[in-house]
């Protein structure tokens, strides 16, 4: 499936075509499943810039229409430190939009810091086997990432061992090239599994990787490696993050 790409002029508008995409991804799942008591919508959230533009579907006009006791919160990576520490994925996402809309908080699923990173990875996957089943992986029906200036994506960075893993469905980083070093993330399997993927992505350092995953359809880059086998893929770029596409990507 080609890649789907939409750019917005900037980040206040990638904001709102973030929230709407969200918004239409639930009410598609909700659709098909929505009446079945015993399944839920589940969503993966990403750290970096990507809480700051989850912040507006705090909005009333996407808020109300996300029935959030039906949905489960997951996290494509996370920092082994405190939930309360100012670098973990889930304080970012709770002050931005979480603690602000009608998501029960049994229903956000976190890791548990106090263990070590392995563990803690091990942990997180149990946690994954409520999620339905494809081809023996979890599946989830959308998940968010961001990427970086080197086409890190999760915690999945280039020439990383865990690129090749393909057993786990989470991994534990101890060498992570970005502070804090020891992470756990979602693998490659998980997120090429999943029903959909949107990466969130802005600013004219990611434009040369981001032309090069997007034209040349490369794989050197770990963001360039997630095309999901059942599902779809949407790129939301700012106007910088997408100056080097030609015309005809756009």
């Amino acid at each position: 499936m080609d890649d789907q790409i939409t750019v917005a002029c900037d980040k206040e508008e990638l904001a709102r075509i973030l929230a709407r995409s969200v918004v239409e991804c639930f009410q598609q799942w909700n659709v098909e499943n929505g009446e079945y008591g015993d399944k839920f919508f589940s969503l993966a959230l990403s750290g970096g810039s990507l809480p700051k533009a989850l912040a507006e579907l705090s909005k009333p006009e996407y808020n109300n229409e996300i029935e959030w006791s039906k949905c489960r919160i997951f996290f494509a990576d996370e920092r082994c430190v405190p939930l309360i520490h100012p670098d973990s994925n889930f304080k970012a996402c709770w002050d931005a939009f979480l603690r602000l809309v009608r998501v029960p908080e049994a229903n956000v699923i976190t890791i548990d810091p106090t263990k070590e990173p392995h563990e803690c990875a091990e942990l997180y996957a149990a946690k994954l086997e409520e999620l339905p089943m494809r081809n023996k992986l979890p599946v989830f029906d959308l998940i968010l990432l961001g990427m970086g200036p080197d086409g890190h994506t999760a915690s999945l960075f280039p020439e990383h061992a865990l690129l090749l893993e393909e057993k786990r469905t989470v991994a534990a980083i101890l060498d992570s090239p970005k502070p804090p070093p020891c992470r756990v993330t979602l693998t490659l399997p998980v997120l090429n599994n999943s029903s959909c993927v949107i990466f969130v992505t802005g600013g004219t350092e990611k434009a040369p990787v981001l032309a090069k995953i997007l034209t040349e359809k490369s794989t050197e880059f770990p963001a360039g490696r997630v095309r999901p086998r059942h599902g779809s893929v949407l790129w939301l770029l700012d106007s910088d993050a997408a100056s080097r596409l030609p015309e005809g990507k756009l």
